[in-house]
């Protein structure tokens, strides 16, 4: 069964389906009832309850006059909502192959006030350098040149959230990376220095946090796999979670689960280290690297000595 393409932002439409369905049930009607009152398919409003698909502006017309809410706020918050849902997603501008399963998570984080992550063994995506992302789309995942192009550019994109967006404060964003991915070489070591470097700057900006979980730390529940919890402020949606797997991402929507994951979230905050700690630590592999690429060009020119003396040459007459 194919899966739906995700081209516009879901907190609207998934606040449109929490409403629709609250006024249905508070009148203890079934699905097929007011689907035949509105002269609708039963399909058609199940869909529009389950926030699949965009709603059009003359179906929540006839919900707002069915219900009897006309120049209510919540039929102002209705209207405002599928207005707002008729907005074509910006990454509906890339190739589908390229941003394929990325589409729902574009869509949950185009719309949140606060992003809290947890990633290993790469760091944060919306704290990537072009050249440490490029080596993962092309080591990884094998993308071809043009791919990796339009990749790029959705992901200079999602990072222009952290400085400004549109009708919206900047986005929060408060990490968790385990100290794997600031040892897991990516790219080269001249990358991972880079990389290492944009980090400490990062951090020190004033909506970002970011916390390195260290070996040291005793396991906690949720540090096993990637996810990112979005909170939402007045745009009528619910938190949720969405957890990156190898065989996907899939969503975490029930109101209970979602607080558990904040509770991780906080348990691993805790488990961290301190945001200066932190950077400490990035300071210090960051160094390390540099030592290591010493040892390297040491090593190098040690290897093109050694012909040398071996035939009976000095080093500076070659």
């Amino acid at each position: 069964m194919a899966v739906e393409k995700v081209t516009g932002p879901l907190g609207p439409r998934r606040a449109i389906a929490r409403t629709v369905k609250e006024l249905r049930e508070g009148r203890g009607q079934l699905l097929n009832e007011v689907a035949r009152d509105l002269m609708m398919s039963t399909s058609k409003l199940s869909r529009l309850e389950n926030a699949q698909g965009k709603p059009l502006p003359r179906d929540i017309r006839d919900l707002v006059r069915y219900f009897g809410i006309e120049g209510t706020p919540l039929a102002a918050r209705l209207e405002r909502w599928v207005k707002a849902a008729q907005r074509p997603g910006w990454w509906t501008n890339y190739d589908e192959g390229v941003i394929e399963g990325l589409d729902t998570h574009l869509a949950y984080e185009v719309d949140a006030a606060v992003e809290r992550v947890y990633t290993l063994p790469f760091v944060p995506a919306l704290l990537q350098t072009l050249d440490y992302a490029r080596a993962v789309f092309r080591d990884m995942e094998s993308r071809s040149e043009q791919e990796i192009r339009q990749l790029l550019a959705v992901r200079v994109r999602r990072q222009e959230a952290l400085n400004s967006r549109e009708d919206l404060e900047p986005l929060r964003l408060i990490a968790v990376t385990h100290e794997s991915s600031l040892r897991q070489l990516v790219g080269s070591a001249d990358t991972m220095r880079q990389q290492l470097d944009e980090l400490i700057e990062r951090s020190e900006t004033p909506n970002v946090t970011l916390r390195v979980l260290p070996f040291t730390a005793k396991p906690t529940f949720s540090m096993t796999c990637m996810y990112a919890l979005f909170e939402y402020k007045d745009v009528g949606e619910s938190d949720l979670v969405h957890i990156e797997t190898h065989a996907g991402f899939f969503s975490v929507e029930d109101a209970d689960q979602v607080k558990k994951y904040r509770t991780h979230h906080d348990a691993l905050m805790r488990a961290s280290l301190t945001e200066e700690e932190s950077r400490e630590l990035i300071r210090s592999v960051r160094d390390s690297l540099r030592k290591l690429r010493v040892k390297s060009r040491d090593a190098a020119a040690l290897r093109s000595i050694v012909p040398l003396i071996g035939h009976g040459l000095s080093p500076q007459a070659a």
